[in-house]
């Protein structure tokens, strides 16, 4: 439990101290988020060659699309309209793409670089 709850508060996988995110980005202001390089607190690399992120857009596919057939299994039960659940399905995906972009790279950076991992 303590690792999710290390994910969801974007702490660094080793000394689960440092932050990882330095700017957690707006999408209404047009900001991504942004990364530190190393964790303020160990010194700990977060990317560790170019394109190690890559795999991390998979798994903000599987985020976004479970949250896309749930928000459709709840919006079903209260509107009638295909169309109007997905346009409303379209906005959420927006409204929650910076939040998707950090939670995958937070997932991918535990599955890789945990604390019981050594690389």
């Amino acid at each position: 439990m303590s690792v999710l709850f290390n994910i969801l508060r974007e702490k660094c996988p080793k000394c689960e101290e440092g932050k990882v995110f330095s700017e957690k980005g707006n999408i209404f202001l047009l900001r991504l988020p942004k990364m530190n390089a190393t964790c303020s607190h160990c010194q700990h690399k977060f990317e560790k060659e170019p394109g190690y992120f890559f795999g991390s857009m998979f798994v903000s596919y599987a985020v976004t699309v479970a949250e896309m057939i749930l928000f459709f299994l709840i919006a079903n039960q209260f509107i009638a309209s295909y169309v109007t659940i997905v346009v409303l399905i379209g906005l959420l995906s927006i409204i929650m793409s910076t939040f998707n972009f950090r939670f995958s790279r937070m997932i991918w950076i535990y599955m890789l670089d945990g604390k019981d991992k050594k690389i």
